[in-house]
């Protein structure tokens, strides 16, 4: 079995040492016994927080109900062996995506709050804290401290993690820590770890040990930085670069303002220089001179016409008044017509059209006579 020594109790003459072996990930330990001088032949001796393998035998206490485990033989993990778990770890966490690009989202621009999990006290706390307030004093911070390094440390991480992740005030989480040795590092390639890191909905920015130093966790966040101090530069935006910024944006707004109210000024003299503009009045005499010369025309052709038409009607009616019958009735002639049952008149042409008891009615100059057409031989 693989695991973290966390507890170590082996009295100076005592032949039974008692041990404590914990799984970091999945937060189970189990009560371990050995022999003293198995742990007296350690070299190097175990420590709080060693990585170990052990074998044994499973020992159940019926009375108390627990389980323990005789053990005959403690191995330290070497390096070697955790720098191939490690790169084990990260090609599966890769090929599950979890480092591709385009599932990491941004920082904010300038947070409201800003989560911040370190050890207590630590270089890597104040980094992070003075210089994102050196840069933004107004920025707030919510700080939970843990620890970095050793058994629990994955524990209080991932209870911190969660935490912040739901604090609806908190825009991004800041995991730092300081340098250190790969098996002080180990908490930050914790696979549980990676996970809960990569399922957060807040951002996350990475700022673990220096810049050689690479845990599986840069890997995971949306950001990483490669030590505190950038962590504390990346968080918050500088103010003074920001104000020198609005200010040079301000420059250019004013100029470009400028130089559009100049554009449009010269258009504007240039639109007034105009021949109408600069006399709007002349081209409305001009044509009001025009509609008085074209309406006296007007009137002038109306008055031709209508006299020449006068002229030519009264021509007209002459030649009718001398053409016409009353002027043949005014010389003594007479209009003879037959007046029929119907009571429509007729004019006689032929004395064949008048027979005896016809009744007939004769026109003349003056007016009009009745008559009856009488038989020849009365």
């Amino acid at each position: 079995m693989e695991g973290q020594i966390t507890q170590i109790s082996a009295r100076p003459r005592a032949t039974t040492a008692f041990l404590t072996l914990r799984d970091p990930s999945a937060d189970v330990s189990l009560t371990l016994t050995c022999s003293s001088s198995l742990l007296r032949d350690m070299d190097p001796p175990l420590t709080d927080g060693s990585r170990v393998v052990v074998h044994g035998k499973p020992d159940f206490y019926v009375g108390r109900g627990t389980l323990s485990l005789r053990v005959d033989e403690i191995r330290a993990v070497g390096i070697g062996e955790l720098l191939a778990r490690i790169e084990r770890l990260r090609q599966l966490l890769k090929a599950e995506g979890l480092f591709e690009p385009a599932r990491k989202r941004s920082p904010p621009f300038l947070p409201g709050r800003v989560g911040l999990i370190t050890g207590r006290a630590s270089a890597a706390e104040h980094d992070v804290l003075s210089n994102a307030e050196l840069r933004w004093p107004a920025v707030r911070f919510e700080v939970r401290n843990v620890a970095v390094q050793g058994s629990t440390a994955v524990p209080q991480i991932l209870e911190a993690l969660e935490e912040l992740d739901r604090a609806p005030e908190v825009d991004v989480i800041v995991l730092a820590r300081g340098g250190g040795s790969v098996e002080d590092l180990l908490a930050f390639s914790d696979e549980a770890l990676c996970r809960a890191v990569a399922a957060c909905t807040t951002p996350v920015i990475s700022a673990i040990g220096h810049e050689p130093d690479s845990p599986l966790l840069d890997h995971v966040a949306d950001v990483r930085c490669s030590t505190p101090t950038g962590a504390g530069k990346r968080v918050v935006p500088d103010v003074a670069e920001e104000t020198q910024r609005i200010h040079q944006l301000r420059d250019r707004a004013r100029r470009a303002l400028q130089g559009w109210v100049e554009r449009e000024r010269r258009l504007l003299d240039s639109l007034r220089s105009r021949p109408s503009l600069a006399d709007p009045l002349g081209p409305l005499q001009r044509r009001s001179e025009q509609l008085n010369t074209l309406r006296e025309r007007s009137r002038r052709a109306v008055l031709t016409v209508l006299n020449t038409e006068q002229h030519s009607l009264t021509a007209t009616r002459s030649r009718l008044t001398t053409l016409g019958p009353a002027a043949t009735l005014a010389r003594g002639y007479a209009i003879v017509q037959r007046v029929g049952p119907d009571g429509v008149p007729a004019v006689i042409r032929s004395v064949g059209d008048a027979e005896p008891g016809t009744r007939l009615r004769v026109r003349v100059v003056d007016g009009s006579l009745h008559a009856v057409v009488a038989d020849p031989g009365e």
